[in-house]
């Protein structure tokens, strides 16, 4: 039984192109499709293209989850574990464990079963109506968040198979909160242009890849994302420990011109997201791995300069000292436990303790 990718009973989450119904591109981590079925057999058909690392798809089926590798270019065929039911019956999240490493085209599912006449496609359960929206990097997309032999540690050597954004603090902060994630991160991305990691050696920051669905040039083609398909009830904004390469100012110059120059870029960005969302709440922070204090001092006096209610600025217990390397799953579930007090008391409509 094949089922295109547009078909109404698949329920997708994230910042997607749906452009081509029949050729759905993900570039964001966490991106998924839940898909529920009666059957014996589910492969997914898809087409791959990749930037750097091996790429994987990310499979979760109630407490089971596992990562299938993609083709390094080009279209595949890959069948899904599936877990033993009574009934036949399945509810299975397909997601891209993965950032803009590599991009990814949904071209359709295969439903197989004992007979034909006991192959169902039936509804997915719905997304639920808390929505939370992060722009972030490496550490919110959760790279080399599943590395659990070094924590507090510096990152393994690795390509790729570590990276796992179901266990970003992110998805887990929205997990807990019962919400939708649009996970808006991209692996050593800056606030500005021209420094960072990502995208070397023409730097891309966050400025230029915040309002995009496709924000990767080597893939061909940059996309703008329509904002009005999504609106979210908060705004997490994860940004700046990358701006400290090459040039780590805020420790060496706090009140020097490029120091300057950021915090004005920082309070511009945050206008940005007013404007674009009047009513949300908007959260500011960095993470638990390790960055002079200068960066959240910044992010302090922008947001005190911003004189807005609904912007915040959340300083986690551990902030900046936790780690010289990613966060692995048990400090991503500190920060998202710390996050969540912090959004709860807020006294957000709907997101009270």
């Amino acid at each position: 039984m094949k089922i295109l990718p547009n078909n109404s009973s698949l329920i997708y989450s994230g910042r997607i192109d749906l452009s081509d119904p029949f050729a759905i591109v993900w570039t964001y981590p966490g991106t998924f499709v839940k898909i529920k079925f009666k059957g014996t057999q589910l492969s997914i058909h898809v087409r791959n293209k990749h930037n750097y690392w091996n790429n994987y798809l990310g499979v979760a089926e109630g407490d089971a989850q596992t990562k299938l590798l993609l083709p390094e270019e080009g279209e595949a065929t890959i069948e899904i574990p599936l877990q033993t039911t009574q009934d036949n019956i399945h509810e299975v999240t397909i997601f891209k464990r993965q950032d803009a490493c590599h991009e990814l085209m949904i071209l359709g599912f295969e439903i197989n079963c004992n007979t034909d006449d006991e192959c169902e496609l039936l509804e997915a359960s719905p997304l639920p109506p808390r929505r939370i929206e992060v722009y972030g990097d490496s550490v919110s997309a959760g790279e080399v968040s599943e590395a659990i032999d070094y924590v507090a540690k510096a990152d393994p050597e690795h390509n790729g198979e570590y990276s796992n954004s179901w266990y970003s603090y992110a998805w887990i902060a929205a997990r807990k909160l019962d919400a939708q994630l649009h996970d808006i991160a991209q692996g050593g991305v800056a606030l500005l242009d021209n420094t960072g990691w990502y995208h070397e050696p023409d730097y891309i920051g966050m400025e230029q890849v915040w309002n995009k669905m496709r924000y990767n040039p080597d893939y061909g083609t940059v996309k703008e994302w329509d904002f009005s398909k999504y609106t979210p009830d908060i705004v997490i904004v994860a940004i700046g420990q990358n701006d400290s390469h090459p040039d780590d100012y805020m420790k060496t110059d706090y009140e020097g011109e490029k120091a300057k120059n950021w915090r004005t870029h920082y309070r511009q960005f945050l206008a940005k997201l007013r404007e674009t969302y009047p009513d949300a709440w908007i959260v500011c922070c960095t993470t638990l791995l390790q960055h002079d204090i200068g960066w959240d001092m910044s992010i302090s006096q922008a947001v005190q300069d911003l004189g807005d209610k609904k912007v915040s600025h959340c300083v986690f217990q551990r902030n900046g000292k936790a780690t010289p390397g990613h966060l692995r799953i048990p400090e991503a579930e500190e920060m998202a436990k710390e996050l969540c007090q912090h959004i709860r008391a807020l006294g957000i409509e709907g997101y009270e303790a």
